[in-house]
């Protein structure tokens, strides 16, 4: 198994066990900073309060059209978020693109 971050072979079970030795251990780490170290990208999902959760949800269907009840929409985003266990930016998109697919409205992204 092999990937692109990784110059050398080894077992699947080698690369995804951090406890096991890895062929060469400075790998393990690189591995785990190498979208910082390519990009310059780092991408944060806080948590916030549930008022902010759904303000996020209520702008996305503002800005992208998807015309739904107040209440409606609360009990579904409060649904979503509990069987995803979290409430950021980043459910909140998701549930507005799982929205918009239900009600048939296409998002440009």
């Amino acid at each position: 198994y092999a990937t692109s971050n990784r110059r050398h072979l080894m077992p699947r079970d080698m690369i995804e066990n951090e406890r096991s030795t890895a062929i060469n251990p400075s790998e393990a780490t690189e591995e785990k900073v190498s979208l910082s170290d390519r990009f310059g990208l780092w991408l944060g999902f806080h948590p916030c309060d549930q008022a902010e959760y759904l303000r996020m949800i209520r702008g996305y269907c503002d800005h992208f059209g998807i015309a739904i009840d107040d209440d409606r929409l609360r009990a579904e985003a409060i649904e979503w978020r509990q069987t995803r266990g979290a409430m950021s930016g980043r459910v909140a998109w998701q549930f507005v693109q799982d929205l918009a697919g239900r009600e048939g409205v296409r998002i440009a992204v």
